[in-house]
């Protein structure tokens, strides 16, 4: 029970097309996820524009990751939710997983093959060397996504976004539907960071400014945040001491790259592209560890997530010829 041809290793919509896939191609496969429920990022982001290239129209967030949880559900594939990964160790014949779950505690699992699917997570304003104190106000744009979405919290009443990154560009609309004043977007480099429909939908048609050659340089207030420093940078994105200048608000929202997590991935010490932050593969997703893909935003980032999706079926396919190689070899 506890031995599979595959161990998908997150439950968003890179580890749910892939285990689909596998699934309806004759593979015993499970899902193991750290949330309660998978869909992933997808399952905050209420907006539309999802599902253009794979059902040729328009979804929110939900609304694609549903398809893939159901489609997923249909097949009985196993799943485990509230599960996280405490060990990988590479074996003759496959890989050994340990798990501690909330309900069952500490398993050891064993597989054939491991797909990595785990995403990525969002840069801080400490990654960013913004100088100041800690005050409640300062929030990654998932972060305040997931306040407004899910919760049904406003953060701020007024507020600035650091980065032009497409959660960034949608959360400044968002903020201001829910009546905050959005003060501006601050961008480093000089051309926008997220997609074009974005900047014209989210800030043009809402006459939300964005600044570029600008960044956030200090934070003020230490219960709550007052007001930041912002500066001019260089072409080099190097602050032009001189310019600076503050601004008063309750709300800095950090828009400013996303990092593919690997931390699963390191203890097998899959090798890591350094421009990608994410394992370095083949033309068929498959890391320097025979048996281990990568696939989704674990891999790169991906602008769109129909591109996870066919990004993970590659991964799921290759990783069944992998299997089926393998079967031919011990038979």
């Amino acid at each position: 029970m506890n031995y599979y041809d595959s161990i998908v290793i997150g439950g968003g919509p890179a580890g749910l097309a892939a285990a689909y896939q596998l699934k309806i191609e004759g593979a015993k496969v499970l899902i193991l996820e750290r949330e309660a429920r998978l869909g992933g990022i997808l399952k905050q982001c209420i907006h539309d524009g999802f599902g253009l290239i794979e059902f040729n129209k328009v979804l929110t967030g939900p609304e694609y990751a549903d398809y893939f949880v159901n489609a997923v559900k249909s097949t009985k594939i196993d799943i485990m939710t509230k599960t996280f990964v405490t060990d990988l160790i590479k074996t003759e014949k496959g890989f050994h997983v340990t798990i501690v779950n909330s309900q069952t505690g500490v398993q050891i699992l064993s597989c054939k093959t491991i797909i990595l699917a785990t995403g990525c997570r969002e840069r801080t304003n400490k990654q960013l060397f913004i100088t100041g104190d800690r005050p409640a106000g300062v929030y990654t744009a998932g972060t305040a996504q997931y306040m407004v979405n899910i919760e049904g919290l406003l953060p701020c009443n007024r507020c600035l976004i650091l980065g032009s990154g497409d959660i960034g560009l949608i959360m400044a609309r968002r903020l201001t539907l829910e009546g905050a004043k959005v003060i501006g977007v601050y961008e480093a480099k000089d051309t926008a960071s997220g997609l074009a429909r974005n900047v014209q939908q989210c800030l043009l048609d809402f006459e939300i400014p964005i600044y570029y050659r600008k960044t956030v340089i200090e934070v003020h207030g230490r219960e709550r945040l007052k007001s930041v420093t912002v500066a001019d940078v260089d072409e080099q994105m190097k602050v032009i001491y001189g310019t600076e200048k503050e601004v008063v608000c309750d709300g800095l929202i950090l828009s400013v790259g996303l990092i593919p997590e690997n931390e699963i991935a390191e203890k097998l010490s899959v090798a890591i592209d350094p421009k990608t932050n994410g394992p370095i593969v083949d033309g068929q997703m498959m890391t320097c560890i025979p048996g281990v893909f990568s696939c989704g935003n674990a891999l790169k980032v991906f602008d769109l997530v129909d591109h996870v999706t066919a990004n993970a079926r590659i991964a799921a396919k290759s990783a069944l010829k992998y299997i089926q190689k393998e079967s031919e070899t011990d038979g």
